[in-house]
């Protein structure tokens, strides 16, 4: 394991020699389902701690990151992509004007390609040392994580036709395309380190279950030089994963709300109210994982991964037998869930939604009422000054004159 680049209190001056420190670019690319959401969320809070050391992480709104790789990438995302044009250049004029180190995550940036990742690493400026980070997990875990993010996404594609789409070798699918750009650590590797130095590389590997809750973080902290820096580390964001009867509810209700949810409205009310508030908190249901035949067929793939790897001489971070998964489990089939299993998450789902309606009839009312009280405000305020307007006129000659005349016409009497 190589010395991971340290940052000094002064961002431009090196703490041990006193001189010039150079300028350097943690550049985190992924992958997906790796804790990311966790990571990003202690460096954006942690925003002007890690300033006073050295370190800039430049995002002024929590997804600041996520904009700029839309941005780099040329993505369209549900009409996000419409906040992201110029994010990448504004997010690389900042670290070009940083003098010390500055940290990019943002775990779709996997999926750049080699012209995208070009573009990226020039456009930081000569005499930048890049570091490209990549943290990993094992496939028994992420394969069935990237179907339940499909459909965390409004999919409608069953599991076992993911799986079929995922094993094909010809990969010309949008799904399939997309999971092996975001999920193939080799092909990552080639692309985001063809440049760099292996010692430039590294790689952290998400622990094993039954690891110790704070490992990741050690990790993390580790590959990012953060040891020793004092951070809050509440966790306040995550994306959690959905147990087998919940994830297959989602799916029935993506098939209902899909024609009728645009997909502004789809985040707020079904990504986030019933997938992460309501059905992620379900923790006693069964997990998905995989049928045997995937399963055996995903650990000869990890295995020859870690093979590759090994011989190319990154740094790694953690332990790369934790990419060989854990043995295959008893398998249940989402796609088979019986209706009495979904009733529960269901029951679940339709309280969330009636809380929440509730709360936006309250909403709703105080805004009628504020609204109202407005209006009645308005009124007297024009009373008022129609009021002194009439008196103003009266105390002179010349206005009395005009408001008889005034009076006469409008057949009205002040």
């Amino acid at each position: 394991m190589s010395t991971p680049p340290t940052p000094t209190t002064d961002p431009t001056t090196d703490a041990t020699t006193g001189a010039a420190a150079r300028k350097r670019v943690l550049l985190h690319v992924g992958t997906p389902k790796t804790g990311t959401s966790y990571l990003q969320d202690v460096l954006f809070r942690n925003r002007e701690v890690l300033r006073g050391h050295g370190i800039l992480y430049p995002a002024d709104r929590f997804d600041g990151h996520f904009l700029a790789a839309l941005d780099l990438m040329r993505l369209t995302w549900g009409g996000l992509e419409t906040q992201a044009v110029g994010a990448w250049d504004r997010l690389a004029e900042q670290v070009r004007a940083w003098p010390g180190t500055s940290i990019i995550s943002h775990e779709i940036l996997s999926t750049a390609s080699p012209t995208q990742v070009d573009r990226a690493l020039t456009s930081f400026g000569e005499g930048v040392e890049v570091h490209v980070i990549v943290s990993v997990r094992d496939l028994v875990r992420q394969v069935p994580a990237e179907w339940q993010e499909n459909v965390k996404h409004r999919s409608l594609v069953s599991y076992a036709h993911f799986l079929e789409m995922i094993r094909d070798p010809a990969r010309d699918t949008r799904i399939g395309s997309w999971f092996w750009g975001a999920q193939e650590i080799p092909d990552i590797l080639d692309r985001w380190g063809a440049i760099l130095p292996p010692e430039q590389v590294h790689l952290v590997t998400v622990p094993r279950p039954g690891a110790a809750p704070d490992e990741l973080w050690r990790r993390f902290s580790h590959a990012f030089g953060l040891d020793g820096i004092d951070l809050d580390l509440t966790p306040e964001r995550a994306n959690p994963s959905l147990g087998v009867p919940e994830t297959a509810l989602l799916r029935l209700v993506n098939k209902r709300v899909t024609p009728v949810v645009d997909p502004p409205d789809y985040r707020p009310l079904v990504r986030e109210l019933l997938a992460h508030q309501t059905l992620s908190r379900r923790t006693g249901s069964a997990r998905l994982g995989l049928p045997p035949d995937t399963h055996e067929w995903v650990q000869e793939l990890s295995r020859s991964w870690v093979a590759e790897v090994e011989k190319r001489g990154y740094d790694v971070v953690g332990d790369l037998a934790d990419l060989v998964g854990a043995p295959s489990g008893t398998f249940v089939d989402p796609d088979t869930a019986p209706a009495e299993d979904l009733l529960p998450a269901a029951l679940d789902a339709i309280t969330a939604l009636l809380v929440e309606g509730s709360r936006l009839r309250e909403v709703e009312a105080n805004l009628a009422r504020e609204l109202e009280e407005t209006r009645h405000e308005l009124v007297l305020a024009r009373r008022s000054n129609a009021e002194r307007a009439v008196q103003a006129l009266e105390a002179r000659p010349a206005g009395r004159r005009a408001l008889g005349i005034y009076r006469r016409v409008r057949g009205r009497h002040y």
